[in-house]
């Protein structure tokens, strides 16, 4: 998506959320990202892609400050005040989230889109982010207690 067009990854986070609002399983959809530069804007173009394939617009909520994993969870807590909710992304994406929210001591889940053929730049980039989560998890640890 940075670089303009939309990627797989984004294509099929948006296709498994369509099919699970549909099928009932999700009752909104809460989009959270990147918008700190002024042409990217991912909690939008989640938004307008969810509703060209028919989410009604009601039922999509943004979180343009969703700038990392952590962030978006922790938002998705206190901003949109849920304990439970499903996290829609990749298999790689979802464990690292899933692990941030038990941490938080929330009651998420993950729905793994379908995910791409091996990318070695994904999994070299995952092994640092799994990192970076732990991290994150003991600072905002600190800072909370």
């Amino acid at each position: 998506m940075h670089g303009g067009g939309i990627n797989a990854y984004f294509k099929y986070r948006i296709d498994a959320a369509c099919s699970l609002f549909r099928h009932k399983k999700i009752r909104y959809i809460i989009v959270s990202g990147d918008n700190r530069e002024k042409n990217y804007n991912e909690p939008k173009m989640m938004k307008k892609e969810l509703i060209k394939k028919g989410i009604p617009s009601n039922f999509i909520y943004e979180d343009f400050y969703g700038i990392s994993t952590l962030h978006s969870i922790v938002r998705v807590h206190q901003i949109f005040k849920q304990k439970k909710f499903t996290i829609i992304s990749q298999k790689f994406h979802n464990e690292r989230a899933i692990f941030i929210g038990n941490c938080l001591g929330l009651d998420v889940i993950g729905f793994n889109a379908k995910n791409i053929t091996f990318d070695s730049k994904i999994q070299i980039r995952e092994i640092f982010a799994r990192i970076k989560a732990l991290w994150n998890i003991v600072l905002y640890s600190i800072q909370t207690n």
